[in-house]
């Protein structure tokens, strides 16, 4: 009876680490999910603002002339 009394305290005791665990782990995620919702917004950012940025002094392809043995 002891012997089976000890190996439930064990369990018990797994039990208790894990959960323990698990809620670590949950708040990690937590700081995680946040930290990635905020550098989504750094980068919407960032795009928002090269978006915006005028465009260079250099012609398109399209515009560029053909080069003279053309």
């Amino acid at each position: 009876m002891q012997d089976m009394q000890q190996k439930i305290d064990d369990l018990e005791m797994k039990v208790a680490f894990q959960e323990i665990t698990l809620e670590d782990l949950n708040q990690e995620v937590i700081k995680l999910n946040d930290l990635v919702a905020f550098q989504q917004h750094q980068m919407s950012l960032i795009l928002n603002k090269l978006q915006a940025i005028e465009p260079s002094n250099m012609a398109s392809a399209s515009e560029e002339t053909p080069p003279p043995h053309y």
